[in-house]
């Protein structure tokens, strides 16, 4: 794979991964994470953030198993 289509593969998964880390943190850590939503949008917004970090996870591995060299 290009070295910079590898990179930018990457790093969008890297940024992904660590939105949904701190999604989760505010979500179980600070009161901003809450805000005025409901339950329902609270169960829904930490759901999807966990999506996120397996799919970033996911995205990673594959990435380093196929197309990284140093591997």
């Amino acid at each position: 794979m290009y070295k910079q289509l590898y990179e930018m593969l990457l790093k969008s998964a890297e940024a992904d991964k660590t939105k949904a880390l701190l999604s989760l943190d505010l979500l179980s850590n600070k009161a901003a994470g809450i805000g005025d939503h409901s339950t329902d949008d609270y169960y829904k917004n930490a759901e999807q953030a966990l999506q996120m970090l397996v799919d970033a996870d996911d995205r990673i591995k594959t990435l380093n198993k196929y197309f990284n060299e140093g591997s």
